[in-house]
């Protein structure tokens, strides 16, 4: 296993951690005496074969169903100097809540204290303020922290990219130590603040690489022929992990197995073993190039507005995006599994899907190149048609 030093924490931390949300009995947090023995059991072999590996960074969240409660039956029977526990609470309007969860948390880990507290979901403007005002989330972490409960405070984000980097740049209250965040080689749009949070001696954590990074668990044919010799998974963990700033990326497994393809990343990250990383991706920017006429999929993304200022409120840098994917790379179970999120609420994946776009005027977005407003209509069109459920049409 390697190490590296997660930002201004000063931690070493492996370069793969354990993320525990598939490996949690159920979404619900149920009392302990209704989950099955033999899930626990299961969850218990992962931890030890993390371990095992030199994996030392454990993360669950209090959001994650009956995870905390399952570990806290666990991670008493381990040498605590083994690892370091992380979990995350989402941030409230009132910050008494926050910590009431906090507690909780630790309750349910069985711990006297964190390791890494992360403010789960700053996906948004209002997200932020609720944490970083004045007597808001941020400040009851640190009171936290000042009794000896959490160590080091960070944030989750899903949200967009100006949010993270705002929520980086806050120094009050001691500021954010660390952040986890949504980049990946599919989805580029968040390494300006990859890179923000590099120069601010942030640590990164890159969360969900393989299932949020387009479901390279099951990859499609297509993606494992342009990534050969590597599979897609462990390509995507070696461009992750060969961005600076980038300390640690999430490997979420279920059964013991899951963790022997990312290990394999180990013999890559040496200085002198040769890295396919570059060759793929030029294959995988030459095939995205003949199929759309342009290299990425989120080509468009900076050029367009984001979906509470776009007509419609439509989501239209992620339509597009989905579309490449699933057009130019074969990534359609997870393109059409993430647009039949949109209209649905949803806090990380907001605003209206292309149902209305032939309707939808969008004449104000004249002057992006190789986009017309006529060609992002039609587009939007054929991605609802090729996407959307019989409910949704």
């Amino acid at each position: 296993m390697k190490y590296r030093r997660f930002g201004k924490t000063e931690v070493e931390i492996s370069v793969l951690s354990f993320g525990c949300m598939r490996s949690m009995h159920s979404w619900d947090d149920i009392a302990l005496d209704s989950i099955p023995a033999a899930s626990t059991a299961n969850l218990k072999t992962l931890l030890e074969t993390a371990l095992a590996h030199g994996i030392n960074h454990i993360e669950t969240a209090h959001g994650y169903g009956s995870s905390e409660a399952q570990l806290g039956t666990i991670l008493p029977q381990l040498k605590r100097d083994q690892f370091y526990l992380q979990t995350k609470v989402s941030p409230a309007e009132d910050s008494e809540l926050f910590t009431s969860k906090v507690l909780r948390s630790l309750d349910r880990l069985q711990a006297d204290s964190l390791d890494f507290l992360a403010l789960h979901g700053i996906n948004d403007h209002r997200s932020l303020w609720y944490s970083c005002r004045k007597g808001g989330c941020l400040e009851a972490a640190r009171k936290l922290q000042d009794q000896g409960k959490v160590r080091h405070i960070g944030f989750s984000g899903h949200g967009p990219t100006d949010v993270i980097i705002e929520a980086m740049k806050f120094d009050e209250y001691g500021g954010f130590d660390f952040a986890n965040v949504h980049w990946y080689y599919i989805f580029d749009a968040n390494r300006a603040a990859i890179e923000y949070g590099k120069e601010r001696d942030i640590g990164i954590f890159i969360i969900s690489p393989s299932d949020k990074g387009g479901y390279l668990h099951t990859p499609s044919s297509t993606m494992v022929e342009l990534c050969s010799p590597l599979s897609p998974m462990l390509f995507n963990d070696l461009y992750c992990l060969n961005q600076p700033g980038v300390c640690t990326i999430s490997l979420g497994a279920s059964e013991p197995h899951h963790f022997d393809e990312h290990l394999k990343v180990m013999q890559y990250l040496d200085a002198d073993q040769p890295c396919p990383v570059d060759e793929i991706d030029a294959r995988l920017r030459q095939r995205m190039s003949a199929w759309s006429g342009y290299e990425r999929p989120d080509h468009f993304w900076d050029q367009l507005p984001p979906w509470d200022q776009a007509p419609g409120n439509i989501n239209i840098r992620m339509i597009l995006w989905l579309y490449n994917l699933a057009t130019c790379w074969g990534l359609e179970t997870y393109s059409r599994e993430r647009y039949d999120k949109l209209a649905g609420g949803s806090a990380w994946v907001p605003g209206n899907n292309g149902a209305r776009a032939e309707r939808t005027d969008f004449s104000a977005l004249k002057g992006i190149s190789g986009l017309t407003p006529e060609k992002l209509s039609e587009l939007l069109c054929k991605a609802h048609t090729l996407f959307a459920s019989e409910q949704k049409v």
